[in-house]
């Protein structure tokens, strides 16, 4: 037992050790955007030219992009501001597979735990996209839904791009949890969807602008 709550200790050392590194290295970055989808949708992808092209939007804006710094989606959107006027930043997670830093980061911050990366996908945020992708891209859609419903954080534009895809979900949201009662037309209203680079440039740009002193997402409470 002794040995069991030694190590216990020493794991909650590791992530209040990860937690301020992160904290510490995004600290004054300002106001971002956290743009999510797949690792597997690379450069063949239309999705991959769609993220690349409204990350420099964004970039050009004065808007910092943040990702999870992997292939895929995420190196569109990482390429589309890397060298820019703001920063490019990655979020990368050790994992066994899929994930490996791509090589358009401004700023890269290596994480163990997902918990304390997902906090800085949404410290800064004032806005997040979300393209295809699989369980880890749905895993951050329902969290940042989660945190803008429950006021956990405050409001911020949430955008699926690329209507096709995201259909399916949105007609059983509508047809199965909202028509059960299980969420409202208010929730419905958390995200919208597009297929077009400078509608979802807009949504954001235009929600920024109403708060721009706005530099951490996050209520005291948190």
């Amino acid at each position: 037992m002794e040995e069991i709550r030694v190590r216990e200790a020493w794991r909650v050392l590791r992530i209040q050790s990860e937690l301020v590194d992160g904290i510490d290295k995004l600290a004054g970055i300002g106001p971002s955007v956290t743009i999510f989808g797949s690792a597997r949708l690379g450069e063949t992808s239309r999705y991959y030219a769609d993220a690349e092209a409204l990350a420099a939007r964004f970039s050009d804006a004065g808007l910092n992009v943040l990702t999870g710094g992997g292939p895929g989606i995420m190196e569109g959107a990482n390429r589309g501001a890397f060298g820019k006027a703001s920063c490019s930043i990655g979020l990368n997670i050790s994992l066994p597979h899929e994930q490996s830093a791509n090589l358009y980061q401004d700023l890269g911050i290596n994480f163990r735990y997902f918990f304390v990366r997902k906090l800085m996908f949404v410290k800064h945020a004032v806005g997040f996209v979300v393209f295809p992708g699989g369980f880890g891209t749905m895993d951050e859609l329902f969290e940042a839904l989660t945190l803008v419903q429950t006021g956990k954080t405050a409001p911020f534009p949430i955008i699926l791009f690329g209507s096709d895809f995201w259909a399916g979900l949105v007609d059983w949201l509508r047809t199965r949890m909202l028509e059960e009662g299980c969420i409202s037309d208010t929730d419905m209203a958390l995200f919208s969807v597009t297929d077009s680079v400078d509608e979802a440039f807009r949504i954001v740009e235009k929600s920024y602008r109403k708060t721009p002193e706005r530099a951490d997402n996050l209520p005291a409470s948190m």
